[in-house]
């Protein structure tokens, strides 16, 4: 309980004094002046202290300890604005004490440290590291090691760190290795990088479970182990999404203090056989386009991806298609609500108790077999529609970034279990670029009247009669051998499948399957089929089904702070405390 004083004494910080006060959840030091009246107080929730040692002890940019018997030094999150980002950047924030006595000096540390241990439950105390050397400016290893290990090794984490020196590694490792004793699974890397840890686990976890990942219709368990993300790529998007800032330390305080966030996950079959789990964005046209134009221009690093944006927008294309879809329950939540879904959610906490109604608390979700979708997932009726799309986007989150710093969905959840289906028919240029203008700024993108929004729990994606075979020349399918093939080419390099090819038609298929989609502004006759871009990954064929996991994952992080909300939270603090003082 709060009033449950466990520790109450004077302080001093440098030639200030302070009182001291442990309560059951928070840690409180007031200035006191010379007249023993209270000054400011500086409150820290035990549940966001990070560490406490003994000694004047520095941490970064360099660890420094001054071993002195009466003092010690406590680290907790302090927050900042993030400048134009939407979230809040976490620092270390850094206090030392000093007490008259050792004995007293020992005492705060300990039960600074029984708090810790008391009301911080969640936390991890064991991390599988894995660090993408290659990914984004190629400073993933330098970020973890100056500022990542250094908080781990201050809140008593152990990691266990293994630098990936090829595609699909960290994959591969979660689906084979013992990953008994770790608490949970930490990135340093982009998308790609998330992307694999995403595969990895999801696949370990249906292995174990008996569940047919390549069955559309099975409810898949949900993971055990969490997923932190340290951004270190290209793109970021995930973590931008979830947290709000891209800040490798802002994520490392994240883990350190075991928030947790769930996710829903979106899975992309083609003739009965999984593809791909996306957390972002499944596009098709523009979107699609996009992706395979920028794979010719690697070398331009991130850049390539105005270039190729520019370049897909003036060829002007729209593609033809019938998109089918399951409706979710408008009464629960809407695309065009204009809520945003920020830390404590109330639609995300909410469907938690929806798809998981037998559950007493979050640590139960991930004990037994859950059966989320039996009941709801496929009620209600199937809409088609058919015709001519710029482009066919399903995002199961905002996807916000830097440049899009509402996202493709601005009021869409993390953790409701549904997707935003965004349907662009084809419209004139003009009108097609103000909706790609409009994610820039704060306007709505989906008041046009070529736009349409809906949220849904499941999709599927078809090419009209008469499409089918043109889609099977231009895309590929069947080897000399008569074995199907299905290839899968990365943003980033951190992903590439190969399944069931035929070793002397390599490089005859890949070019069969990349070159086609794109011709330049100097094509005759522009192509007929577009590409999905599912996560930043290129899907070689067009007819897909999708369907969204409910809370199938769960992220070190607890969504976007509300801003405004600190804010005003802080101000009605000063104004209490104000209160007070003026009643003494």
């Amino acid at each position: 309980m709060e009033t449950d004083l466990r520790l109450e004494s004077s302080l001093w910080v440098g030639n200030k004094r302070y009182r001291g006060v442990l309560t059951g959840w928070h840690f409180n030091w007031t200035e006191v002046d010379k007249k023993n009246r209270d000054k400011k107080t500086i409150s820290v929730p035990v549940s966001e202290v990070v560490g406490v040692e003994e000694g004047r002890v520095e941490i970064l940019p360099q660890k420094s300890v001054e071993d002195t018997d009466k003092d010690f030094t406590v680290f907790y999150v302090k927050r900042s604005s993030s400048g134009g980002s939407y979230g809040l950047l976490w620092r270390l924030g850094r206090t030392q004490f000093s007490c008259p006595s050792r004995v007293l000096r020992d005492q705060w540390t300990q039960h600074l440290r029984t708090a810790l241990k008391t009301h911080s439950p969640l936390r991890p105390h064991r991390l599988l590291v894995f660090v993408n050397p290659f990914g984004g400016k190629k400073k993933g290893r330098q970020i973890y090691h100056s500022l990542v290990a250094p908080l781990f090794e201050l809140a008593g984490i152990s990691s266990h760190v293994i630098v990936t020196d090829r595609a699909n590694q960290a994959r591969d490792h979660l689906l084979k290795k013992d990953l008994t004793g770790f608490d949970g699974v930490v990135c340093v890397g982009g998308d790609g990088m998330f992307s694999e840890i995403l595969h990895g686990l999801i696949g370990r976890t249906q292995q174990e479970a008996g569940l047919c990942e390549n069955d559309p219709t099975v409810t898949l368990q949900p993971c055990p182990l969490h997923i932190g993300i340290i951004p270190a790529g290209s793109t970021d998007c995930v973590c931008y999404a979830t947290v709000g800032v891209i800040d490798p330390v802002t994520s490392a305080l994240h883990i350190i203090i075991g928030d947790s966030q769930p996710l829903d996950v979106c899975s992309v079959h083609h003739a009965a056989a999984l593809v791909r789990y996306s957390v972002s964005l499944v596009g098709y046209g523009f979107y699609g386009d996009v992706l395979a134009e920028s794979e010719k221009h690697r070398w331009m690093g991130p850049l390539r991806y105005d270039y190729a944006g520019t370049v897909v927008y003036l060829s002007n294309r729209s593609y033809a298609g019938i998109v089918q879809y399951l409706p979710a329950d408008p009464l629960l939540s809407s695309p065009r609500d204009k809520t945003r879904c920020l830390s404590g959610c109330r639609v995300c906490s909410k469907s938690t108790e929806r798809l998981f109604p037998h559950s007493s608390d979050s640590g139960s979700l991930y004990s037994s077999h859950f059966s989320q979708f039996s009941s709801d997932s496929e009620e209600g009726e199937w809409v088609s529609v058919e015709g001519r799309f710029r482009c066919v986007s399903l995002t199961c989150m905002s996807s916000s970034c830097p440049k899009s710093p509402l996202g493709l969905s601005p009021s869409a959840h993390l953790a409701d279990g549904t997707g935003d289906l965004i349907l662009v028919w084809d419209t004139h240029p003009l009108g097609f670029l103000k909706f790609l203008y409009r994610h820039t700024s704060t306007q709505d993108q989906f008041d046009l009247p070529f736009v349409e929004v809906h949220r849904v729990k499941a999709v599927r994606f078809s090419l009209p009669a008469g499409k089918e075979e043109e889609a099977y020349e231009e895309i590929g399918g069947i080897d000399e051998e008569g074995r199907g093939y299905v290839e899968t080419i990365s943003r980033n390099g951190s992903q590439q499948q190969l399944a069931e090819r035929g070793g002397g038609q390599e490089m005859a298929n890949e070019q069969k399957t990349v070159t086609p989609f794109l011709c330049g502004l100097c094509c005759s006759k522009a192509p007929a089929l577009s590409v999905w871009n599912c996560d930043g990954e290129i899907l070689p064929f067009t007819d897909i089904i999708c369907r969204i996991h409910g809370q199938l994952v769960r992220l070190y992080a607890r969504g976007i702070e509300d801003r405004a909300a600190m804010h005003s939270c802080s101000e009605e603090k000063e104004k209490c405390e104000r209160r007070c003082l003026s009643h003494k």
